[in-house]
């Protein structure tokens, strides 16, 4: 997929305000996502305190579905596959592209994860997944590298129908 680009000009918004600063606790991929599904349901974002009990909730259920689709999920995951998903169940574990994967199943909603290109100054689109539950209105996470995901801000209506159109 080749990298598509937003400018920051046209966010209207200074790049500090694109995403919220989910803590770095083991938990920040499923509290990313999780607060991306209340913004995309339109719903208000959870509190610190039901972020935490969703994100664990996400992790466990994530976890189900891995070893509901074992035959098309273990040749990649890493290691020993029981143990890998033992693993992900503990809440300080590091979630990354595989438990996005299964999110999005969990979930049956699209999830995009955005990065900010430091070259060419602008957000892009590095990895998007549950393409087959639709393309519209994705849950949007800003991944900046070094295993942190974080949530990407609810974008006025203009806006997301520009990143709509655009990508």
């Amino acid at each position: 997929m080749p990298f598509r680009c937003l400018k920051l000009s046209s966010l209207a918004m200074p790049k500090s305000d694109l995403s919220l600063g989910i803590p770095g606790d083991g938990r920040c991929l499923f509290r990313s996502v999780v607060h991306g599904a209340c913004l995309r349901a339109g719903k208000p974002p959870p509190s610190e305190s039901q972020e935490k009990e969703l994100a664990d909730e996400l992790r466990a259920t994530v976890a189900d579905e891995f070893i509901k689709r074992r035959a098309d999920t273990e040749w990649f995951v890493e290691g020993d596959f029981d143990t890998y998903v033992a693993q992900m169940r503990q809440p300080h574990v590091w979630g990354g592209e595989p438990e996005l994967l299964m999110s999005s199943h969990v979930l049956q909603v699209p999830i995009t994860v955005h990065m900010w290109d430091k070259k060419k100054n602008c957000l892009k689109i590095i990895a998007e997944y549950g393409q087959e539950y639709g393309k519209e209105n994705p849950i949007r996470v800003l991944y900046h590298g070094y295993g942190h995901y974080d949530a990407l801000q609810s974008l006025s209506g203009g806006l997301q129908s520009k990143l709509n159109k655009r990508w």
